[in-house]
């Protein structure tokens, strides 16, 4: 019995260093699930907001940003990403709209997401602008405003997850 005891805190002991060493793992990612989520949300923004859109302005697919180490394998790692975790967002703009033109597409962004359950998690991050987080997912959206050039942008965000060994970073 003795035995099976310390065997049992070896294994919690080894898991607990493990842990510590690489930090909570990220969750697996399906790259083309992802980008099919990020593009139909990137719509539906675009929807929302109902201003014009030059055609070369909206992505062709969403693009993939590196994410870092976790736990205290971060500072062995300091200035590396991992090849297994990459983000995506998809994110597009337009120029020369309106502050109350787009005070008014921003505020149909904003009810629409808060009716679908997502939270305010920030604003004023640019001249007018804000962030959503899907509690589900982690997704955000960001609209942005910006008044010297009347600048519309508008990002779609996925977390860092784990993808596949054969996705192209």
């Amino acid at each position: 019995m003795l035995a099976l005891g310390g065997v049992v805190c070896l294994l919690a002991t080894g898991w607990g260093a493990y842990r510590l060493w690489n930090g909570e793992p990220y969750p697996d990612a399906d790259p083309q699930a992802v980008a099919t989520r990020l593009g139909a949300q990137a719509e539906r923004v675009r929807d929302d907001l109902a201003v014009p859109v030059p055609a070369d302005a909206l992505p062709g697919r969403a693009d993939t940003g590196a994410c870092s180490y976790r736990g205290l394998r971060s500072v062995a790692h300091i200035d590396e990403s991992r090849p297994d975790v990459r983000s995506f967002s998809l994110a597009w703009q337009t120029t020369g709209v309106p502050e109350e033109t787009a005070r008014a597409a921003e505020r149909r962004v904003r009810l629409r997401l808060a009716r679908q359950g997502w939270r305010l998690t920030a604003e004023n991050i640019s001249d007018m602008g804000f962030r959503y987080e899907d509690p589900g997912t982690g997704d955000r959206v960001d609209v942005d405003w910006y008044e010297p050039t009347g600048t519309l942008a508008a990002r779609v965000h996925a977390p860092c997850g784990k993808v596949p060994g054969d996705h192209p970073g």
